[in-house]
């Protein structure tokens, strides 16, 4: 009852436990909001009425309590991407491992960010509904006793990029099951808002912008996301250097970068010291890769970052992006550049780099090959290894929790299986506890492909 109360209040309340980790209370209403974000008025999913939501802002082993309340005119899981669910998977919002929460009733959410650290985010992942927002920040800072492997910045700033549509997401989602693709995006938005308008042909007026307001000579911890639903994004400011220190709870290398392919659902973490002249504002910029620059030119952000003693507007050319937007041996370089700094703790005292891949001994290996979308019964489905996954009624951990059998089998294939025909299944991989496993991704599409891999510490080996 006492904590029924606690939750009553739309602000988030941290509780520090004597002797025992702090608690952090947050109480949220999920449910539509009208905006125009590209100048067409639509429903977008807002939480306490903003869109995008807020930033969850917690230090290591702290516990958090979200109260969940569903006013929207459907089903709703929310998913925490990248914090780790130790033995807790239920309390991540997925289909398989969750009930949908119902239209007008609540759910609350409670986990530990267990020595973690780091930048996240989380939004819905059930409906397409990631399409329309309902997305925020997971900001997991250091505990006071653990250092870290840079100076205090003078500053944190969140981020969000992503593609979007003009459509509501029900709509987008009745194309996906007549068959079609979704297309080309209408815009790329930035903290939830349209370009700034560099170009008068290719940005209507009145389109509201984001401003990133900031100091000279200060240095800035900038953390980004790419919240989208398909589009891989190039992300740079005009002017500045992005020292990359962080990326999804690891700390990396730390090196230069001018722009960075950020990929659906990636996060980093720079630091950008506010070091250039202030004739005028700076372009930040998000713009699509992989597609035809002539097609796509009005897919791109463009916010403002605005020194405190600026003296103009931006105007001119945005900075140039990948000089061929076809080039995945830049993109794959780039991303191959991104290498853990394992002389630094990250949760631990400990370096975060302690133990060596060569001595892990992998229990499973699996490797998991997804092809074109294809029709079986009627519906285009997607498919791992042949099999397309149906959700079950009942969760799998809920079956599990009250021994209801044939909700799921334990046969997902080794590797995929030649000649069988694509079918419909609720096959999943058995894991061994304290095991480790060998994923291998193999992409048979035309496509770039983006796993999402949640509530485990996963490691990239090759």
């Amino acid at each position: 009852m006492w904590r029924a109360l606690a939750m009553v209040v739309a602000v988030a309340a941290v509780w520090p436990a004597q002797a025992a980790d702090p608690y952090a209370f947050f109480d949220w209403d999920v449910g539509y909001v009208t905006a125009a974000p590209l100048g067409v008025n639509q429903q977008v999913i807002g939480i306490n009425g903003k869109f995008p939501g807020p930033i969850v802002n917690i230090s290591t082993n702290w516990n958090v309590v979200v109260n969940v309340l569903n006013d929207l005119d459907e089903p709703l899981l929310i998913t925490w991407n990248g914090i780790q669910h130790r033995k807790n998977c239920w309390q991540d919002g997925v289909l398989g491992t969750n009930c949908p929460i119902p239209s007008g009733w609540n759910w609350t959410y409670e986990f530990q960010v267990k020595d973690q650290i780091g930048s996240f985010f989380y939004f819905p992942s059930t409906g397409l509904q990631r399409a329309a927002g309902g997305y925020g920040g997971v900001v997991v800072n250091n505990r006071d006793v653990i250092s870290v492997p840079f100076g205090r910045p003078d500053g944190d700033i969140t981020i969000f990029i992503g593609d979007w549509y003009n459509k509501n997401h029900t709509d987008l989602r009745k194309m996906l099951d007549n068959g079609k693709d979704l297309g080309m995006p209408d815009g790329v938005l930035i903290n939830g808002k349209g370009p700034y308008r560099y170009n008068d042909s290719l940005v209507p007026a009145g389109i509201e912008y984001e401003t990133i307001n900031v100091h000279p000579g200060r240095t800035y911890r900038i953390r980004v996301h790419n919240v989208g639903t398909s589009t891989s994004l190039n992300f740079r400011i005009q002017g500045h250097k992005l020292l990359l220190v962080e990326t999804e709870g690891s700390y990396t290398s730390q090196q230069n970068y001018t722009n960075l392919d950020v990929h659906v659902g990636q996060s980093y973490s720079f630091l950008v010291t506010m070091d250039q002249n202030a004739s005028s504002d700076y372009y930040v910029v998000a713009s699509a890769r992989m597609v035809n620059d002539s097609l796509w030119r009005r897919v791109t952000g463009v916010a403002v970052l605005q020194y405190s003693n600026s003296r103009g507007k931006a105007s001119g050319p945005l900075p140039d992006p990948p000089q061929d937007q076809f080039d995945k041996t830049f993109s794959m370089n780039q991303a191959r550049s991104v290498r853990w700094n394992l002389s630094a703790g990250a949760a631990r005292p400990n370096p975060q780099g302690s133990f060596r891949y060569s001595s892990i001994n992998v229990t499973q290996a699996y490797l998991l090959r997804s092809t074109a979308p294809v029709e079986i019964n009627g519906k285009r489905r997607a498919t791992l290894n042949g099999l397309s996954y149906s959700p079950p009624e009942t969760p799998l951990r809920l079956a599990d929790a009250y021994g209801v059998k044939g909700v799921y089998s334990l046969d997902f294939p080794e590797r995929p299986p030649q000649g069988a025909p694509p079918k419909m299944s609720r096959s999943i991989i058995n894991g061994t506890y304290r095991g480790f496993m060998e994923l291998i991704f193999q992409n048979n599409d035309t496509k770039m492909q983006s796993y999402h891999m949640d509530g485990y510490a996963f490691f990239v080996v090759g």
